[in-house]
């Protein structure tokens, strides 16, 4: 994938050295978030399993302590549960409740998001994607089971704004499958995020007509900087323009922002885990800053990195050696 890609303090990243790499360890922490908010009532939820936790106890089995330590730095905070083609209809059903159930025993909020979409990142590293019909089926399944539980969802990471440019995409079917899916889900009682790229990708203007178009009204907003670097201020700048612009609220994914934009989007070498996720009560738009793209999952075959939303151990290492401070 191209791209996968305050309340004003956050939780500190309580550190330790992890003499083997030099590495700085985080302290575990429960759902981000210390009250409670209208969409994420409880906090953020921690997913019932992620690569990261798996890696961790597949890492420390192998006896690869310092890797594994790594691991479960990621691991040990609040994140989001993609859920992609690779999930057939029964499949989605399954790995959604179990998810739910996880957050209602943490008394949480979830937060999902969709990567489904036909000529899904334009035959880049995260290629893929259902066809036009089995994508509206399959959105309808999830907003079946999302139902009458609390949950946040984030619609199609990078889908709007490579709408403009995508040669194999039929921008007028993406915009329908898009407003279509955003209808079901907040029928559903989700509270729905639109993707909308980043601050130095589509100009605001044009970004918020394709918001529109796409279903905003329907929805509670917008997310930003999903699987990518930006400074949490310039992003919040750019959010600003557009809620101006299309109205919504929004979040922000800072899972890997902790050193800002770099230059590199693949994989980038210098990158650094952002904040920890917590939700945002201070009257402007924002309404959390979260962790979306799970960091340590490979953006794809970039910069030493394996194939995208593989674990890359390397990778993982230097951004929570170089985490924000």
């Amino acid at each position: 994938m191209q791209h996968l890609r305050t309340q004003h303090r956050a939780l500190a990243l309580a550190a330790s050295l992890v003499v083997a790499l030099g590495v700085v360890a985080l302290a575990p922490t429960g759902s981000a978030g210390a009250q409670d908010s209208d969409v994420f009532p409880g906090g953020i939820a921690r997913p019932a399993d992620t690569t990261a936790s798996r890696q961790a106890s597949a890492l420390a089995a192998a006896g690869r302590a310092s890797d594994a330590s790594v691991a479960r730095t990621i691991a040990a905070r609040p994140s989001s549960v993609w859920l992609g083609d690779w999930l057939s209809s029964a499949s989605l059903r399954t790995t959604v409740d179990r998810h739910l159930a996880a957050a209602r025993a943490q008394g949480a909020t979830p937060v999902f998001v969709t990567y489904a979409i036909p000529e899904r990142d334009c035959g880049s590293y995260s290629a893929g994607g259902l066809t036009p019909s089995a994508y509206g089926s399959w959105n309808r399944v999830l907003a079946d089971t999302l139902a009458g539980h609390r949950a946040a969802v984030i619609v199609e990471p990078d889908a709007l704004a490579q709408s403009v440019s995508c040669p194999g995409a039929d921008r007028s079917t993406r915009l329908r499958l898009i407003r279509t899916a955003v209808h079901d889900l907040s029928a559903a009682g989700a509270a729905v995020y639109i993707d909308a790229g980043h601050e130095a990708w589509i100009a605001p203007a044009t970004m918020a007509g394709l918001l529109r178009d796409a279903g905003i009204a329907d929805a509670r907003g917008f997310s930003l900087n999903v699987s990518n670097h930006y400074a949490t201020s310039g992003e919040r700048a750019y959010a600003e323009q557009l809620r101006a612009r299309a109205g919504g609220h929004y979040v922000i994914d800072v899972s890997r922002n902790g050193r800002g934009a770099t230059g590199e989007w693949c994989n980038a070498t210098r990158a650094g885990l952002g904040q920890d996720p917590t939700i945002v009560q201070d009257g402007t738009g924002l309404d959390a800053l979260l962790w979306v793209k799970l960091p340590g999952e490979s953006d794809g075959t970039c910069n030493g990195g394996p194939t995208a939303g593989t674990w890359f151990p390397a990778g993982a290492a230097a951004l929570v050696r170089t985490a924000r401070e």
